[in-house]
């Protein structure tokens, strides 16, 4: 008898899972194998994607057929099981074998014809477009669901992913170490080697160095995240408050900047010179009389020595352009609310769709099913569709799972403040001391360049949108509002 290899392949665990697949397939196989006198002495599996050349088993297969020369049969069920890069088609083609594709019914092999071979051939090209157009939907799918506020990866640290609703959760273990770890650095007495050891300390965690600076400054725990170069608005829950966050961040920025000594100057380190683009230092002389100056570090400079309270007069001047119209406000927020309403309506309207949709395919399922066991269709017409219907139910499940309740409410709130605090901005400014003053410009600003007369600021987003709107007075109810 024959000897043979088979090889299945999964492209997710959750088809490893669910049971139709990597079994079916063997099945298949063995049937064929059975029919066809061959004895199958060896079985790879693989539960990954093909996208990829050098999967596990796939790699193991090759080293196999290479050492055993006696067995040139592979057994698969068609071309996308196989491979679904032309690299691998290239290793198999190498190592002079046949290969059965059972449900294609081809055999292929260095021998075979000149038009069994073209058919292959586009049959792989056929494989290859499934994989990055699902590449593709699969990119589409996550990004719609970041844009959603669900984070569409693994949970960090401190959450988990809670499979059955497809969101992220609270993990009552690790997130008392989130807070354990904030609450500790923001006190500003541990650097990231102090509190590594602490945490080992307290709860047997072991944690690089890295690994807990990625927590600290993570805004995820404050409810923002990164996907697909944008910055997103997330609906999961949360266990660190903002305030503690903020501290954190301070403590960083205070390990960060130059050692000045012991004394704290308050805009230290926020102004830049306009005209050599050297930092502005602040100084304390006689004892009690703060002057800031350019550094110098590129030689002379023609900007002039300023007190702590003519240059907190400058820096609070820009702060006046950052006014919006409070019917512009309203305006504005009530755009937000109304895009959420028609946001949630097609939410709805396109997951009544799917679900009609999702209903008839099992519905054709059941059916033919029925039919299979009555003898009115055949065993391998009934494979055929089923596999097409499970493909169709699949990307129905997953189009489903994209979709959840559209939540632009906590938009409209965060645009409501944030145009609330620019408009109060400058009088926040001009009622409150040098450090609370420079606090304030940190959030507003990325950066201050000053000269012998004037002010020139770089502001954070979404305040440099504010400012020139406010400048060209060009508001609409939109004002960017995504």
């Amino acid at each position: 008898m024959k000897q043979a290899i088979s090889y299945t392949r999964v492209s997710s665990r959750e088809q490893q899972e669910e049971g139709f697949s990597l079994g079916a397939q063997s099945g298949v196989l063995r049937s064929y194998a059975d029919r066809n006198t061959l004895s199958i002495v060896r079985t790879f599996e693989d539960v990954e994607t093909a996208k990829v050349s050098g999967r596990k088993q796939f790699g193991e297969m090759v080293k196999w057929l290479k050492k055993n020369r006696s067995c040139r049969v592979l057994l698969v069920e068609k071309t996308d099981r196989l491979y679904r890069n032309f690299r691998d088609a290239v290793i198999l083609e190498d190592l002079d074998i046949e290969i059965h594709l059972v449900k294609e019914g081809q055999i292929i092999s260095k021998d075979s014809k000149s038009q069994a071979k073209f058919m292959h051939g586009i049959n792989l090209v056929v494989a290859r477009n499934y994989s990055d157009n699902l590449k593709e939907e699969v990119k589409k799918g996550m990004l719609e669901k970041a844009r959603q506020g669900i984070f569409p990866a693994h949970a960090p640290f401190g959450y988990r992913n809670d499979k059955a609703t497809r969101t992220v959760e609270i993990d009552p273990v690790d997130s008392p170490i989130v807070i354990r770890m904030m609450e500790a650095y923001a006190s500003g007495t541990h650097t990231l080697s102090t509190l590594r050891k602490l945490l080992k300390t307290e709860f047997g965690k072991a944690m690089s160095k890295g690994g807990i600076d990625w927590v600290l400054k993570n805004r995820f725990y404050i409810g923002e995240f990164e996907w697909g170069g944008e910055t997103h608005i997330g609906t999961h829950p949360l266990f660190i408050d903002r305030k503690m966050f903020d501290d954190v961040q301070a403590v960083f920025a205070g390990h960060n900047r130059p050692k000045y000594g012991s004394q704290e100057i308050a805009f230290r380190g926020l102004v830049n010179c306009a005209y050599d683009g050297c930092t502005v230092t602040g100084e304390i002389k006689k004892g009690k009389y703060i002057y800031y100056r350019c550094t110098g570090y590129h030689g002379k400079c023609d900007l002039p020595r300023f007190k702590e309270d003519d240059l907190a007069l400058r820096l609070g001047e820009p702060l006046k352009h950052l006014q919006v119209p409070s019917e512009i406000v309203e305006l504005i927020v009530t755009t937000l609310r109304e895009d959420q309403k028609a946001a949630a309506s097609k939410v709805n309207a396109d997951r009544s769709r799917l679900e009609g949709r999702l209903t008839a395919v099992r519905n054709r399922m059941d059916a033919a099913y029925i039919d299979k066991l009555d003898g009115k269709i055949t065993e391998e017409f009934w494979d055929r569709k089923t596999a097409d219907w499970r493909l169709e139910e699949h990307q129905v499940k997953l189009a489903l799972d994209a979709l959840t309740n559209v939540a632009t409410e906590s938009r409209a709130l965060t645009a409501e403040r944030t145009l609330e605090l620019a408009n109060k901005a400058y009088l926040l400014y001009v009622s409150q001391d040098s450090f609370e003053k420079a606090k304030l410009l940190r959030m507003l600003l990325s950066n201050c360049s000053v000269d012998a007369i004037s002010a020139t600021p770089t502001y954070r987003y979404p305040f440099d949108l504010i400012f020139k709107r406010a400048k060209t007075q060009e508001w609409s109810g939109r004002l960017d509002s995504n």
